[in-house]
């Protein structure tokens, strides 16, 4: 398998020294910049396979770095996993809703990080967005044609909405969604329906699942995501 070239746009030295050597070390080829004016460039001239992108950055941040990059064709489905601090949840949601794949908060497990990193580039291998196919995740088994659910041996008698929800997040086990993805991805864009409409639903989801509703993760401040 070809090495896989990573992107890193760290302002801080010791952070930017810290993944830079984990990537290296795990095999990827790495290229570190410490703004995100350099970011572009680099991203033109390399064409990387994955960003990691703080989100904190001085001249152009990191949010505007991903809105360039997800507004250009030519990588607009280029993978994005953003470095934030605790106190950045509007951040986080921002980011996510722009199109960035992912989130670590600082600080951060080495191991954690670069568990995200493998974990993108997978999915990134594989087509996402094959919503016909029956998938098989922990003991769920989902047949889309049939908006069938399976636990073990048990059906799951989920409403329409309730279905597509945890088809939608099942697909893509520890990308985080925010509600308006949620949303978006189940009804269309721009449909009308609150936050605390997604969150009835998703209680109601967990409540059908049983023991596995737990797969379903809660992201405080942010939306939810189906455990990995």
């Amino acid at each position: 398998m070809a090495k896989k070239n990573i992107l890193v746009v760290e302002d801080e030295e010791d952070i930017l020294e810290l993944v830079s050597y984990n990537l290296m070390r795990e095999g990827y080829g790495v290229v570190g910049v410490h703004t995100g004016e350099e970011g572009l460039e680099v991203l033109e001239r390399e064409k990387p396979d994955l960003v990691v992108l703080d989100l904190m950055l001085p001249g152009i941040d990191g949010l505007e770095v991903c809105r360039q990059v997800k507004a250009d064709k030519r990588f607009q489905f280029l993978p994005i996993l953003m470095l934030t601090a605790k106190s950045e949840e509007s951040d986080i949601v921002s980011g996510l809703e722009l199109g960035a794949d992912d989130y670590v908060t600082k600080p951060f497990s080495p191991k954690v990080f670069l568990a995200r990193v493998r974990a993108i580039l997978r999915r990134r291998g594989k087509s996402a967005d094959d919503e016909t196919s029956t998938l098989s995740v922990h003991e769920l088994v989902i047949h889309p044609g049939r908006h069938e659910v399976l636990i073990g041996e048990e059906k799951a008698e989920l409403t329409s909405t309730e279905f597509k929800i945890l088809h939608f997040l099942a697909r893509r086990p520890g990308w985080v969604f925010t509600r308006k993805q949620i949303v978006d991805a189940v009804h269309g864009m721009n449909y009308p329906v609150t936050d605390r409409s997604v969150d009835f639903q998703i209680v109601g989801l967990r409540k059908k699942l049983g023991d596995a509703g737990a797969y379903i993760e809660t992201i405080r401040g942010v939306g939810y995501r189906f455990k990995e």
